[in-house]
């Protein structure tokens, strides 16, 4: 199928990927843009997967200060060069995930910071509440695993749902950029303080 320069253009401007993969992205699903845009989103994050082993040593430390100085966060991202560090999108990305912070307030940054003390005391209350609730020995451990993985994506900041795409992890907000600046990206350390807690 032919596409013309317009649609690519288009979805050049919607997707700020170069104008040969959104030819053929276009091509590939014959001009649906929507289609289009998918298609190049699991191009990207597989392209994002290949940079996860590239080193970071720059960045950003950045902060983020919520209801009317109640919360802060202070978030550590790195990338590979000052270049990308100094760009808007970087900028806008550690801005967004300091802000994620202040709102969902994770415990980690992701499942392996988790230690084994809590995983193993999350697990025993797990299956304690499925034995108390009359469930078969053989489902206990099933319910317990499914109910760990659903603590992994409240406590663990990158597999928390993006408070402003809730379609997508902040696993895949990065990934994302990752892919558009070309560069890994990683959240090295961040702390969130609430008025009055510790």
């Amino acid at each position: 199928m032919a596409v013309s320069a317009e649609l690519v253009k288009t979805l050049r401007e919607r997707s700020g990927v170069g104008i040969m993969e959104c030819k053929d992205a276009l091509e590939e699903t014959k001009g649906d843009i929507e289609a289009a845009i998918d298609f190049l989103r699991k191009k990207g994050l597989s392209k994002a997967v290949k940079k996860a082993d590239r080193a970071t040593s720059e960045g950003l430390v950045a902060s983020y200060i919520h209801a009317g100085g109640k919360i802060g966060v202070l978030v550590e991202i790195n990338c590979e060069t000052d270049f990308v560090a100094r760009t808007e999108q970087f900028q806008s990305l550690v801005k967004d995930i300091a802000m994620h912070i202040a709102a969902s307030n994770p415990l980690y940054i992701k499942r392996e910071d988790v230690s084994p003390e809590v995983i193993s005391k999350e697990k025993e209350i797990y299956i304690h509440q499925a034995k108390e609730s009359g469930k078969p020995d053989n489902v206990v451990q099933k319910i317990a695993e499914g109910k760990l993985e659903k603590y992994y994506t409240e406590a663990c900041l990158i597999e928390q749902s993006f408070v402003k795409d809730p379609d997508i992890t902040i696993k895949e907000f990065i990934s994302r950029k990752i892919a558009e600046l070309g560069e890994n990206i990683q959240v090295s350390r961040f702390v969130r303080y609430q008025l009055g807690k510790q």
